[in-house]
C-alpha cells in the first residue's frame, strides 16, 4: 500500500465554552491540561484509485455538521478523491473537549448554541491532518494484532446486560470486550510510520467535575505512545502517529471500582443506580487513582503498555484490495424483516426518562433515576406544556420506553435531532472497519461483529478481522440490543434497540464483499443548515489590568526552589484564552523552560500539550482576569534552573466601536529543581 499520516492540532477554545459529554450545562471549560488532536491516516492502492481514510479526533463524538463540512473543504480541495464512502471520522468520545459544533437544536442546549470558533477548530483541525497524511503518502506494510487488556473497564449497565440470553452470555468471558485491535504501519524500509488502536473504554476518567480542555484516558495513551516513539520532540510534534480509537463502549466505563454512594461511601450497585439518601444523584462511580487526574494516567497508562506489546509483536500482514460502502438512511422510518413472519419498522427519535438520569460515570439533573419504567407525571405535564406531548404514534412505537423529549416530532428553530444517518464500511484488506454513528453496547456491538463477518464469510471472503468505530459521522446516541431496551438503563432506554442501523450495516457489507458499492443507492442527503454561529456565549468585550499592572505581570510568583513530584505555580494578569482561538492563531498557552549554561540561554522543555502542565484561567470583575500556571514536575527531571512562561491575547478597545487583539507574554522567575 501506500500509506500517510497526519496530526493537526484541533484543540478551539478552553474557556466559556461547555465541555460536550455529561450534559451539565455548568460544566464549562475553564483552562488546559492537555490538547486535542485530529489523527489521520491514508491507506491507498499504489496502482490504482482506491483509497481509504481513518480519522480518530479527540472530541465527544462527530456531528453531522462537522462531518459535511469537512467532506465540502475536502472536495474543494482535491475533488472526488475524498468522499462520504472511503473518509470515515471517528470522535475518541473525551468528554472534556468543547461543545458547540452541532447544527441540531438538542445539543445547542447545554452547549449554548453553535459555537463558530469551536467547530472551526476541529473541521480545519481535521482536514489539516489529512492534507499532512496526504501530503506524507510513501510506500508502506500494515500488520494487525490483538490481545486482552485486563483492569482498565467495568460494565456500568450489569443489569441491563444480564436481559441478554444467557446462552448468548455464557459465549463470553466477561461483560465487556476486553479486546483490543492495532494495526500498525511501516514504510517499505520497516521505519515506523504510526497505529490505530480499536478498545471500548468511555473515555471518562476525567469525572463532570472537571473544567480542563484534555483528551482523557485515551487521549493519555496516544501521548506516551508517541512521546516515546517521537523521541526528543515535545508533545504534539514528531512524525509518528498513535491514535487510539473508540469502539463498541455504551455500556463501558474506567471507572473499575464501581458505583458508591458519595455521602455515605457504600455501595450503590443497583438497577436503579440510587443511594438510600440523595438518591441517583449520590450514586458516582471511582476510578482505580486517588483523583481523577491519576485515574486517568492509570487508565491510559495501561491501555498504551498494551498497545505497545500487541504493536511490537505485530505479525500478521494485510493484504488485499481496499474498498468502501457508505449510504445515507433515513432512520426514522426503516422497515427491517426480523424473521420470515415479523417485520418491524423504525421511529422518529425520542429520548426517555433515563437520558435525563444519566450513568454512574456522570447522573443528570433533577433526580431523574436510571430503570424507570413509567415517565414521571410533573416533567410530562412540564414537557407537554413547553415542548407539546408526543404523539401516539411515537409513544407507541418507543414503547416500553417512557418519551421524556419527541425531538423527531420538535423542529423549532430547527430540528432537535438528526433522522438521516451514515452507514458506512471500509476494507482494509483483511479488515474491515464499521464506522457506526453512535455507541454501540458490548453485547449490541458484538451481535454486529459477527453478523458482518457471516456477511462476509457468505459471499466467499473468509477470516475477515471486523473492527467496530464508534462516534463517527453523526450522533445518534445509545444502541442497545433488544433485551438491554427493555430493561432500561441510559444505554437502554435512553436511546435505541435500533435494528436498522445493523441492517444497514450488512447491506452495505453485502455490496462491498461482492465489488457492488456502486449499486448501493447514496441515499437522502442529510441538509447542511444555514446557521452559522447562534451562541448564548458572552461577548468578548475590551479586558483590563488592575492599576500599576500590565498583561503578563506576575501577581504569585514561583518559589526559588522545588524538588520532583512537587508542584510549581505562577499567577499572572491574564485574560480570556477564548481571544486566542478566536484570533484563529495556533499556539502554546504557556511553556515550561531550562537554562542552560553551555548556550547561556533558554530552551523549551514542555509545552501545554503535557500533561504535566496546567492551565487555569479565572474571570474576575471590571474585565480582569488572572491566569494561573501549574507544572506537577515528574519523577526524574533533570535538576537545574527552569522557569515558567505564559502567552495570551488581549482585547483593546480601539475607538468607539472597533477591538483589536493584542499578544503579549509573561515569565516567572528562575527556579531550582534539586536532586532528589
Amino acid at each position: 500500500y501506500l500509506v500517510g499520516v497526519g496530526r493537526a492540532d484541533c484543540t478551539g477554545p478552553v474557556a466559556q465554552v461547555p465541555l460536550m459529554g455529561y450534559a451539565k450545562t455548568d460544566q464549562v471549560g475553564g483552562g488546559l491540561l492537555s490538547r486535542l488532536y485530529s489523527r489521520a491516516f491514508i491507506v491507498a492502492d499504489p496502482e490504482g484509485p482506491s483509497r481509504v481514510v481513518f480519522v480518530s479526533i479527540d472530541i465527544g463524538m462527530v456531528s453531522q455538521r462537522v462531518r459535511l463540512e469537512v467532506l465540502k473543504q475536502l472536495r474543494s480541495k482535491y475533488g472526488e478523491l475524498y468522499r462520504q464512502d472511503n473518509v470515515i471520522l471517528s470522535g475518541t468520545h473525551t468528554h472534556s473537549g468543547p461543545g458547540g459544533y452541532f447544527q441540531y437544536t438538542l445539543f445547542w442546549i447545554t452547549s449554548k448554541g453553535l459555537v463558530r470558533p469551536a467547530l472551526s477548530s476541529i473541521v480545519n483541525g481535521i482536514v489539516k491532518s489529512i492534507d499532512i497524511a496526504h501530503e506524507n503518502m510513501k510506500k508502506g506494510r500494515l500488520f494487525i494484532n490483538r490481545g486482552t487488556v485486563e483492569n482498565s473497564q467495568i460494565n456500568r449497565s450489569p443489569f441491563s446486560y444480564l436481559a441478554n440470553p444467557e446462552s448468548e452470555r455464557n459465549r463470553y468471558s466477561s461483560n465487556t470486550d476486553k479486546e483490543m485491535v492495532v494495526l500498525k504501519m511501516v514504510d517499505e524500509d520497516g521505519h515506523e510510520l504510526g497505529l490505530i488502536s480499536w478498545f471500548a473504554v468511555h473515555p471518562v476518567s476525567m469525572n463532570n467535575s472537571n473544567h480542563l480542555v484534555n483528551s482523557d484516558n485515551v487521549g493519555y495513551a496516544s501521548y506516551l505512545f508517541e512521546q516515546e516513539k517521537n523521541k526528543g520532540m515535545l508533545p504534539g510534534e514528531g512524525s509518528f502517529v498513535a491514535a487510539f480509537a473508540s469502539s463498541n463502549l455504551g455500556d463501558v466505563s474506567p471507572n473499575t471500582r464501581g458505583p458508591f454512594c458519595a455521602n455515605t461511601g457504600e455501595s450503590c450497585d443497583n438497577p436503579q443506580s440510587s443511594c438510600p439518601v440523595g438518591g441517583a444523584a449520590m450514586c458516582m462511580a471511582k476510578g482505580p487513582g486517588k483523583d481523577m487526574f491519576d485515574s486517568t494516567r492509570i487508565i491510559g497508562q495501561n491501555i498504551y503498555l498494551k498497545a505497545k506489546e500487541l504493536y511490537e509483536k505485530a505479525s500478521q500482514e494485510v493484504t488485499g484490495p481496499l474498498s468502501s460502502a457508505h449510504q445515507w438512511v433515513n432512520m426514522s422510518n426503516v422497515s427491517v424483516e426480523l424473521n420470515a413472519t415479523h417485520t418491524v419498522k423504525t421511529c422518529k427519535p425520542a429520548l426517555g426518562h433515563s437520558f435525563a438520569a444519566g450513568t454512574i460515570d456522570g447522573v443528570g439533573a433533577f433526580n431523574f433515576t436510571q430503570g424507570s419504567v413509567e415517565g414521571d407525571p410533573f416533567w410530562d405535564q412540564i414537557r407537554d406544556q413547553l415542548l407539546g406531548e408526543p404523539t401516539n404514534e411515537t409513544k407507541a412505537c418507543h414503547s416500553p420506553k417512557p418519551i421524556l423529549f419527541s425531538t423527531g416530532e420538535m423542529t423549532w428553530p430547527h430540528p432537535w435531532h438528526p433522522d438521516i444517518v451514515d452507514v458506512q464500511i471500509a476494507a482494509i484488506g483483511s479488515l474491515a472497519i464499521l464506522a457506526v454513528p453512535g455507541e454501540f453496547t458490548t453485547m449490541s456491538g458484538r451481535r454486529l461483529r459477527e453478523a458482518v463477518k457471516n456477511e462476509f464469510d457468505s459471499h466467499g471472503t473468509q477470516g475477515m478481522n471486523v473492527v467496530i468505530a464508534g462516534l463517527c459521522n453523526v450522533y445518534t446516541h445509545y444502541i442497545a440490543t433488544y433485551e438491554e431496551y427493555q430493561a432500561e438503563p441510559e444505554q437502554g432506554r435512553g436511546s435505541s434497540g435500533n435494528p436498522g442501523c445493523p441492517h444497514g450495516c450488512l447491506r452495505s457489507t453485502s455490496s462491498l464483499s461482492q465489488n457492488a458499492t456502486q449499486e448501493l443507492p447514496r441515499g437522502p442527503e442529510p441538509p447542511l443548515f444555514n446557521v452559522t454561529s447562534l451562541t448564548l456565549l458572552p461577548s468578548l468585550s475590551a479586558e483590563s489590568a488592575p492599576a500599576t499592572k500590565t498583561f503578563g505581570d506576575v501577581l504569585e510568583e514561583v518559589r526559588p526552589e522545588y524538588r520532583e513530584r512537587e508542584v510549581a505555580g505562577v499567577t499572572f494578569v491574564g485574560a480570556n484564552p477564548r481571544n486566542s482561538a478566536e484570533n484563529a492563531t495556533e499556539h502554546n498557552f504557556l511553556t515550561v523552560e531550562r537554562y542552560s549554561n553551555i548556550s547561556s540561554s533558554w530552551h523549551v522543555v514542555l509545552n501545554d500539550a503535557s500533561w504535566d502542565t496546567r492551565f487555569y484561567w479565572s474571570k474576575g470583575s471590571r474585565g480582569q482576569s488572572n491566569v494561573t500556571i501549574e507544572w506537577h514536575i515528574p519523577a526524574g527531571t533533570e535538576p537545574g534552573v527552569y522557569r515558567l512562561r505564559y502567552f495570551g491575547h488581549y482585547k483593546k478597545r480601539m475607538g468607539l466601536f472597533r477591538l483589536i487583539t493584542v499578544p503579549f507574554e509573561g515569565s516567572s522567575s528562575g527556579f531550582q529543581i534539586t536532586a532528589p
